[in-house]
């Protein structure tokens, strides 16, 4: 049955990757040599020890005894379009161990494993498009198979896996979040014949720990290895070995409980979900109001060696304070250490959370004995407070309401000392904006809100802050003027690189038919104008606009690598990647995905994924990379700048606020503006202001009532006029199709043209239209009064045009 269905997915789709169908169109391939050591190092440095008890790192004279069918049937990544690589290889757990040489295993254990994997009936089914597996189900273990294995093993891995992706959301039952009843069986009976239990946790997204926990010292240790790629097996390997010390620390706030998440009872709605939390999001959240709900802080992970971080200056001065900081290694084996600086800033009137992260600091691998001194700067902008209220008297700025600012040093937001403080007498304001994005007065909710109860804060709400401003009127202010047609002047795209021709004046080439044509993708995925299995192709979609030198343009998958029918590097997950902390080791991974994206034929890799861990029970928080937007922002600059070295784009996504897949294109996030800023924009603004990314890629979902693609304040007023970007924005594949409220004359593409959304993918009006090209929607209104102006067509042209002269796409 799902063979049948992914046949229909293809055809209607036109591409071969619109599916898990990976084995079957590739089975081998060459792999990319320069890239694989930066693929092993990243997913070992993701991976994060959160237990030890002495039982690892797995040593010589040891035998160890592999449970839990995940050592063969591993999860690699998760499902959809952000994970479905034809890799040319994939290392399984159990295979690195055995190639690692230095693990010796049970091989009678092995082999009951591979024989029970083996059989037909046991093959994992790999489903079909929003129907993939979240787990495989486990060997049935009988008593007798651990007690004859813990004969001859003195130690135990168990095996552990999840999965989920796009439209295939994590859900609360077994096999899920829970575990499956086989799995604490397993469990169970493998506690109950070793002294010394590793379990190694296989997921894309955090899972229920609680009854994890609940083993207590009968499991020693517990290592998170993520969803690694296709070095997953060798880096786990170099890590149970010791070869690797572990350095990854939680980009996530482990709870007891699912309930204990703030967002946990406004998540998951189909029409709308109330932001309640607002700013107080996973650690945030739990730092300020509830310490006692927590498993693993945020920040935390463990090493086989120790540190000792010392903060030998800190001074400020206008506006910033450096830091002088010292880590030496007091253990006794090499290892690298995070160090993470955090502020508490007064609580003021407008309510903050206790602990904020501003700064991190990857140290280089340490041997025993050794020191590494670092100087970090922060500026007072990074922790600046929005008030969307007035309530500290400078509505729509940043600012930094009086008070007393302590700065924290450590390695987690609990293991860390308050290292200095300054004092602010007065509020100073650090930007001055405008409003944007508010709730509506018929969809206004209660927040959550800090409010100081003697020497204590403590959790209150309060009516979050409702719109006051006319969009209607803030977008007829700013209309662009258009320049008159010329027609075909001869220019060529490569007259204006080469400063011969102003872009304007190219621009006003461009007949309506053209304009209208360069704000679409060509229409099918696995464009014909690209590679076999892209994404789809925009730009010189036309046979008039190649002759200007205007090129097609081919985008593919995605955050884990380039989706494609040839093998591609199958990267390690974003949350992986964002629990390394390591900014310099993500841009070389990146870097060297730029150059494989130049040889297999990909001008924009549809990557990095961004979006915030606002609830752990998201299908695509494996392509994404924190609860944490400072974290999340400097993790997708460091991606974006490596991409873009070689002259090739990244497309940050899915702005804004992706937090859910369930009916997501339909859902509505009723978020207020405070915490749109703070939380889930702060990422996408690091990102573009750290890294500039060619282009941006809307999300499907609504913001306060306006679909992403349609959204002028989102993709105009904040991206463009506060951010400066200067690339173009492009819709996820298949925006909703809607008439603009503002605007009854409007709809469909001239509605997304007027937000300044320049480019609708991949071309064809839904997944099924049978024909793609002009719908007739964006100028069927031109020339009328309120219509679509010529400036409006032609400033999308010039954005896409300046994103093309930005790269080193070869013009004709």
């Amino acid at each position: 049955m799902s063979r049948i269905i992914n046949k229909l997915i293809r055809k209607i789709s036109g591409s071969e990757l619109a599916q898990k169908q990976n084995a079957s169109i590739i089975k081998n391939g060459k792999p990319n040599e320069k890239i694989i050591p930066f693929l092993r190092q990243t997913a070992a440095d993701g991976c994060v020890l959160l237990k030890n008890n002495g039982a690892l790192p797995i040593n010589g004279k040891d035998n160890v005894a592999l449970f839990g069918r995940v050592q063969n049937d591993s999860f690699f990544v998760g499902n959809g379009s952000g994970g479905d690589v034809c890799a040319p290889y994939k290392i399984s757990f159990a295979d690195g161990i055995e190639k690692n040489g230095k693990i010796h295993i049970n091989e009678d254990l092995r082999k009951i494993y591979n024989d029970w994997c083996g059989k037909r009936k046991n093959i994992p089914d790999p489903g079909f498009w929003g129907h993939w597996p979240r787990f495989y189900p486990e060997m049935p273990l009988k008593d007798n198979i651990v007690k004859s294995a813990s004969e001859k093993s003195n130690k135990a891995v168990v095996f552990i896996g999840r999965s989920a992706g796009e439209d295939r959301e994590n859900v609360l039952e077994k096999g899920s979040y829970y575990l499956t009843s086989r799995e604490k069986e397993m469990l169970d009976l493998v506690t109950a014949h070793f002294d010394d239990v590793i379990l190694v946790l296989n997921i894309g997204s955090l899972i229920d720990f609680e009854e994890i926990d609940a083993y207590k010292d009968k499991i020693g240790s517990i290592l998170i290895a993520w969803q690694g790629g296709m070095e997953s097996g060798n880096a786990l390997s170099d890590i149970l070995s010791g070869e690797v010390t572990p350095s990854g620390k939680l980009s996530d706030t482990i709870a007891k409980r699912y309930e204990d998440y703030p967002s946990s009872g406004s998540f998951g709605a189909k029409e709308y979900n109330n932001y309640v939390e607002d700013i107080f999001v996973g650690y945030r959240y739990f730092e300020t109001f509830a310490p006692e709900k927590v498993l693993y802080e945020f920040g935390f992970g463990l090493s086989y060696t120790n540190f000792k971080i010392e903060t030998e200056k800190a001074n400020y001065s206008e506006g910033k304070t450096e830091f002088n900081v010292k880590v030496t290694n007091i253990g006794s084996v090499p290892g690298r250490e995070t160090v993470q600086f955090y502020v508490s800033a007064p609580n003021g009137k407008l309510g903050k959370a206790k602990k904020s992260l501003v700064a991190f600091h990857k140290t280089e691998l340490l041997s025993p004995g050794d020191c590494e001194t670092f100087v970090t700067v922060i500026s007072n902008d990074g922790f600046a407070s929005y008030d969307d209220s007035g309530k500290a008297g400078h509505k729509s700025c940043y600012v930094l309401e009086s008070g007393i600012y302590d700065f924290y040093v450590g390695n987690s937001v609990r293991n860390c000392e308050k290292v200095y403080s300054f004092t602010l007498e007065s509020t100073v304001v650090t930007a001055e904006l405008s409003e944007v994005m508010a709730v509506s007065e018929n969809r206004a909710f209660e927040r959550f809100a800090a409010v100081c109860d003697g020497d204590k804060i403590a959790l209150s709400k309060e009516k979050v802050p409702v719109r006051t401003v006319s969009l209607k009127n803030r977008i007829l202010s700013s209309l662009p003027d258009g320049k008159e047609i010329s027609g075909d002047k001869g220019y060529k795209l490569s007259d204006v690189k080469a400063g011969k021709v102003k872009l304007q004046d190219f621009t006003a080439q461009l007949s309506l038919n053209e304009l209208e044509a360069i704000s679409r993708g060509e229409g099918p995925m696995n464009s014909s104008l690209g590679a076999k299995g892209n994404a789809g192709a925009f730009g010189g979609v036309l046979k008039s606009l190649r002759e200007k030198g205007i090129p097609p343009i081919i985008t593919t998958d995605g955050p884990s690598g380039i989706r494609l029918l040839s093998a591609c590097s199958l990267m390690p997950c974003g949350t992986a990647i964002a629990c390394s902390w390591d900014e310099r080791l993500t841009e070389e991974l990146f870097t060297e995905m730029g150059k494989e994206m130049i040889k297999k034929g990909s001008d924009v890799l549809l990557a990095p994924g961004m979006n915030i861990h606002r609830n752990v029970l998201c299908g695509r928080n494996f392509e994404y990379y924190s609860e944490d937007p400072y974290l999340t922002g400097k993790t997708a600059a460091a991606t974006v700048r490596g991409i873009q070295k070689n002259g090739v784009s990244a497309c940050p996504k899915h702005f804004a606020g992706n937090n859910q897949e369930y009916n997501r294109n339909h859902t509505d996030d009723i978020v207020s503006e405070r915490a749109l800023r703070e939380i889930y924009l702060k990422g996408f603004e690091i990102c573009v202001k750290e890294s500039s990314p060619h282009c941006i890629m809307t999300s499907y979902n609504k913001i306060n009532g306006v679909w992403s693609h349609y959204n002028y304040e989102l993709c105009t007023t904040v991206l463009r006029d506060e951010w400066h970007f200067g690339g173009m924005v492009m819709t996820d594949w298949w925006m909703r199709y809607a008439p603009s409220p503002e605007f009854p004359q409007l709809r469909d593409n001239a509605y997304r043209v007027r937000a300044q959304v320049d480019v609708l993918m991949p071309g064809f009006k839904t997944a099924v239209s049978k024909s793609g090209g002009n719908d007739g929607s964006l100028l069927e209104t031109y020339g009328q009064k309120g219509g679509i102006a010529l400036g409006e067509l032609q400033r999308t042209a010039n954005n896409v045009l300046r994103f093309i002269l930005s790269t080193d796409k070869k013009l004709n």
